[in-house]
């Protein structure tokens, strides 16, 4: 019975010995990995600027063609003839 329990105690560190190292490594990574999601959360990329900023563009273009086939103007000649 002495030999089966000092085989468990030689062997049970090295059976368990990367589930140990890796739930390590896990913990110790994780606040650097929650940091940089909150940080990528709250900034702004250049790809996704552009894409608003052409958003914010487009809705401003169509809302100025809009107001100028309803309310009419000196300089809304270039919207009358479907050139934006």
């Amino acid at each position: 019975m002495r030999r089966y329990l000092l085989l468990a105690a030689t062997l049970l560190p090295i059976l368990t010995g990367g589930c140990v190292a890796r739930t390590a490594v896990h913990v110790a990574t994780l606040p650097v990995k929650a940091t940089g999601k909150a940080i990528a959360w709250t900034t702004t990329s250049q790809s996704e600027a552009d894409r608003n900023a052409g958003r914010k563009e487009r809705k401003e273009r169509e809302k100025a063609i809009k107001d100028c086939r309803k309310h009419g103007g000196p300089d809304c000649e270039r919207y009358r003839d479907g050139a934006r």
